[in-house]
């Protein structure tokens, strides 16, 4: 069986997911590739967050090309088959897919991890070119030219050493293999390669310069491939019953193309509707696991703009350069962001970056505990406080509590105004949505209510806070109950609903609250 050399593993695997009830077609991808083949922009390196289907258009496109097979019953009613060079490409290429994450499993070195990948495709050419098996050639390149073909590569993971930190004193090596082995040989028809991390080519000496990178920064070409599009999740909403349109669109929505089509998280998408439940399926794997791994860096510039986003609020910044494989610890605030953007926990767009969506939102919820945000953590840790004086109705607790957090270090704590109040009262009250659902300038009765809390559970009541600068608190529960703020609570069948009424005087620096039931 063929270990690299035309095997049959990404046929088989694209079949599964053609086959599964939530399948959608990214084949058209495939017209824009077969025409790079054997012209000078054959070298593409897409490189994409984990979960936006990165291996997936990987495995289409190796059971697409591959010669050992006939995959036209796979591709037949897909979108590829109406291109005019659909058969002309199809199942025409020998194809080398090779998986970089792949580690032997007697030997732990750098030596070990090479040889592997070496003797894999020495192995499958040997075998596939028998008048090449009694000759020794020192080089791979020097194999494969000696077959007078041409092969497409087909490259996943290929910063698995940098992103996992491993053999991090071979990393000059590993690139030079791969530029040996890829770059102006006359046998690569095409190489298409993926990652999370970009290579790092912004010196003229780069082992990897001949790539043309794609990532969430910068792709004016493949964008709409890797993400699920609205349309795409409208028809998939519309195969089953238990989920709505808003209901997706409120947890994975907020990644955009460079025209402005929303993009969706393709594998939290899938899971939800699979699961019938929207959660956060976001998978901790690798450096993904720390929201804080890239913010502890430079925490003192970074850290308002964080409190900004968990509030909603996009922060405006010009990212020219991209964070790339190699470069462990980012020098600056863009640099930062621009890892983030890369790693898909933040979103750019229009200059513009913010937290994507809801479950994105709580990754960060959890990471404003971590010691590095020092007065905002404790806060955070403490909010239990602030929660339980409000259902208790103590609003003297709750304004002291405000007061504190006024004077605390942190400068867009520091208000003047009803917005900036408002992310204080979201950090104040974050522990508050393991037992409610927080919506800021929720539609309700007459007008937008700034807060209304609905519970996860009956057993809570439901809580409805406006805002006020420079006025009374008697003057925000006023407008809660003449605007009829506490309307969708209502609908939603709560039993007891309370009204917090809170105020700030920008003059006297003093707090005040009241909270009053409403029903």
């Amino acid at each position: 069986m063929a270990l690299c050399l035309n095997t049959e593993t990404p046929l088989i695997l694209y079949t599964e997911l053609v086959n599964s009830e939530f399948f959608v077609d990214k084949s058209a991808m495939i017209e824009a590739i077969n025409k790079r083949i054997r012209t000078n922009t054959k070298y593409i390196c897409i490189t994409k967050p984990r979960r936006f289907g990165k291996t997936s258009i990987l495995n289409m496109l190796g059971a697409y090309y591959g010669k050992a097979y006939d995959a036209k019953g796979v591709f037949e009613h897909l979108d590829i088959s109406k291109s005019g060079a659909y058969n002309t490409h199809l199942n025409q290429y020998n194809v080398i897919s090779l998986s970089l994450n792949d580690l032997p499993d007697d030997g732990s070195t750098y030596e070990d991890y090479i040889n592997l990948i070496k003797e894999s495709i020495t192995e499958d050419i040997k075998e596939a070119y028998p008048e090449l098996r009694e000759k020794n050639f020192h080089r791979i390149s020097d194999l494969l030219a000696a077959t007078k073909e041409q092969f497409i590569f087909i490259i996943d993971e290929w910063d698995y050493l940098f992103s996992h930190e491993l053999f991090t004193e071979h990393h000059s090596a590993f690139l030079e293999f791969l530029r040996n082995l890829l770059k102006d040989r006359p046998y690569v028809a095409l190489t298409y390669m993926t990652g999370v991390l970009p290579v790092k080519k912004y010196s003229m000496g780069s082992a990897l310069n001949m790539f043309r990178e794609y990532t969430m920064l910068k792709d004016p070409f493949f964008e709409e491939y890797f993400g699920f599009t609205e349309n795409e999740v409208e028809a998939l909403c519309d195969k089953q019953t238990a989920l709505t349109m808003e209901d997706i669109r409120d947890w994975y929505n907020g990644y955009q193309t460079r025209s402005g089509e929303r993009l969706y998280n393709p594998r939290s998408v899938v899971c939800a509707l699979e699961d019938a439940a929207c959660q956060s399926y976001w998978t901790r794997t690798g450096k993904m696991d720390e929201v804080l791994f890239f913010l502890k860096y430079n925490i003192g510039e970074v850290r308002d703009d964080v409190v900004k986003m968990v509030n909603d609020m996009p922060v405006i910044i010009e990212i020219n350069e991209e964070y790339a494989a190699g470069q462990k610890n980012p020098k600056n605030k863009e640099e930062i962001f621009s890892a983030m953007i890369i790693y898909g926990l933040l979103s750019y767009y229009d200059g513009n970056i913010r937290i994507p969506n809801k479950e994105l939102m709580l990754e960060f919820h959890k990471a404003l505990k971590d010691d590095e945000f020092g007065y905002v953590a404790e806060l955070v840790r403490n909010s239990n406080e602030i929660l339980n004086a409000t259902l208790d109705k103590k609003g003297d607790i709750v304004a002291s509590y405000l007061h504190n957090i006024h004077n605390s270090e942190l400068p867009i704590l520091r208000y003047n105004d009803e917005n900036s109040l408002s992310c204080v009262v979201t950090l104040a009250y974050l522990a508050a949505r393991d037992m409610y659902r927080v919506e800021r300038e929720e539609k309700s009765g007459k007008g937008f209510a700034d807060f209304i809390f609905h519970p996860r559970r009956k057993k809570f009541p439901g809580i409805v806070l406006e805002l006020k600068a420079d006025d009374t608190p008697q003057a925000a529960i006023a407008q809660i109950r003449m605007k009829e703020y506490c309307e969708k609570l209502k609908g939603e069948h709560v039993e007891h609903i309370l009204a917090v009424g809170l105020s700030y005087d920008t003059v006297k620096k003093e707090h005040q609250c009241v909270i009053e039931e409403l029903l």
